[in-house]
């Protein structure tokens, strides 16, 4: 479920039709803007969780909510307790070390990864103690926390999933939640997580597809819509409006999104992608369809996808 690209009445859409089609469960961002004025959109996560959960019974994983700046952890923790209250406990809270492009907007410094590490683990902290129940007091090196009690709260505490891509990063998830979420791949970054604490915890990534009749009308609107994807180095990270994202997002050519996104109406594609994670050792894979053909993208995954991935794991069971 991409906020980015989709207001609230597509997201209910795109999430019933989903749940129609066989998916298991949803992923959905936590932005405050998109990457590009393209997208178009933004609706406020915790809203969007509220009405998906009147709407839908799959489970719903945040991928990622940034529980350090722009929100305190004390507010992310009583959202997360109330979205797990209303889908009966099926949410997971996931987490990471945010962007620029959402984090920025009161006016806050932008600190450097490794302060944004110590600034997450501490909000982790925090919000366990407060999904206790009890009265919470805190004064940590990076919030403070005063007589704060939640009140609405699921039978178990929400899990939390943290997003990493850097060695320091996934050491910290290994060692701080419940699992693990990727976005590409490689099989060294679950191996890593498992190593260095993770063990047999549930490992989460996605990739992104767009279906459209042809290869090349979908190369067209996946430029359009998510070139950024293609983007190098830590500018997803910095970059802080999506006016910057748009100048250097210039350089991206649609050539370089072919190995980015799973292009065209060939089920065979979209299967080889999810092998690719699978191999790579993760548990549960997510995929996000770019532009306007939902319909169609779920049509083809109920028919000529989900079948082929559950007799292959019926047969690898």
């Amino acid at each position: 479920m991409s906020c980015e690209e989709n207001g609230p009445a597509d997201l209910i859409e795109r999430a019933t039709a989903a749940e129609q089609a066989g998916f298991e469960a949803l992923w959905i961002s936590d932005h405050y803007h998109p990457w590009l004025d393209e997208q178009g959109q933004c609706p406020f996560v915790w809203s969007m969780i509220g009405a998906l959960s009147q709407v839908c019974s799959l489970p719903i994983t945040t991928a990622v909510t940034c529980p350090t700046v722009r929100i305190h952890p004390a507010v992310v923790a009583q959202a997360a307790a109330t979205s797990a209250v209303l889908t009966g406990g099926k949410f997971t809270l996931g987490v990471g070390t945010g962007e620029a492009l959402n984090e920025h907007i009161l006016g806050d410094p932008w600190p450097p990864a490794g302060v944004r590490l110590a600034m997450l683990e501490e909000a982790v902290e925090v919000m366990r103690k407060l999904w206790t129940g009890r009265v919470v007091t805190h004064h940590g090196a990076h919030y403070t926390v005063e007589n704060a009690r939640i009140y609405t709260l699921p039978d178990q505490p929400p899990k939390v999933y943290m997003s990493a891509l850097g060695p320091k990063a996934v050491k910290l998830a290994a060692r701080i939640a419940d699992g693990y979420i990727g976005v590409t791949p490689e099989p060294e970054l679950v191996q890593r997580f498992r190593a260095g604490g993770g063990g047999s915890k549930p490992t989460q990534a996605a990739f992104f597809g767009c279906y459209a009749r042809t290869e090349g009308e979908a190369l067209r609107i996946a430029h359009e819509k998510w070139r950024n994807m293609a983007l190098p180095g830590e500018l997803t990270v910095v970059l802080p409006s999506p006016r910057h994202f748009e100048q250097a997002s210039r350089l991206v050519t649609p050539d370089m999104l072919k190995d980015v996104v799973v292009l065209g109406p060939d089920p065979d594609r979209h299967l080889a992608m999810i092998e690719q994670y699978d191999r790579a050792g993760y548990d549960e894979v997510y995929v996000a369809n770019v532009g306007p053909h939902y319909q169609e993208f779920c049509s083809m995954y109920a028919t000529e996808v989900l079948p082929r991935v559950r007799r292959r794991e019926t047969v690898g069971a």
